[in-house]
């Protein structure tokens, strides 16, 4: 072999074993622990199968979900939402509006946001409002309740975290609307 191949493969040699040793006293000095609980979950919506239905709509009615509901723990799910929206009287208005007084409120009303067309067509021009029915209904599913919402939120599958976070929602006001009857509730 020929002097000028012996010096080629041993550069390439030499670089690779510097490359190695960096990368593992990068990883050594780097090293980073799997946290012990994630902060929060990302939920994925998933397709049907083929030929499947949908999920199904909201089946439990909220007013007998929210007789057992704890606004405590809708404030820990609440935590999930803090990313987009603000809660606080006189707050923000983040990627979402603030949501202080949302229960009962007019849909697409609060003043300074910029709600999207198909979240405006949805108010019916401030006739809706965001009642215990209708937040349980978006929440389970925002983007199949409001088709084209800019809301990218999965929404909450399980029953009690919606009732969790809409009792805690209804905490959030001046003066909180009465909660539904579970005994009259008939759906």
């Amino acid at each position: 072999m020929n002097s000028y191949v012996n010096t080629a493969v041993g550069a390439l040699l030499g670089t690779i074993f510097v490359l190695m040793s960096v990368s593992i006293a990068s990883e050594g000095i780097f090293h980073s622990e799997a946290p012990e609980k994630e902060g929060f979950a990302i939920v994925a919506e998933e397709a049907p199968a083929a030929g499947g239905e949908a999920a199904p709509a909201v089946a439990v009615p909220i007013a007998q979900l929210l007789a057992s509901a704890d606004a405590k723990a809708g404030e820990t799910v609440f935590k999930k939402c803090q990313a987009c929206h603000d809660a606080t009287k006189g707050g923000p208005n983040k990627v979402g509006p603030n949501l202080f007084g949302v229960v009962d409120r007019p849909v697409a009303s609060h003043a300074g946001f910029a709600y999207s067309a198909p979240m405006k067509d949805f108010s019916k021009g401030g006739s809706e409002k965001w009642t215990f029915e209708y937040l349980n209904k978006f929440l389970l599913a925002p983007k199949k309740d409001v088709p084209g919402t800019a809301m990218g939120f999965a929404g909450l599958a399980k029953d009690q975290e919606r009732a969790n976070v809409i009792l805690y929602l209804h905490t959030l006001a001046d003066s909180p609307v009465p909660l539904p009857d579970p005994n009259a509730a008939t759906q």
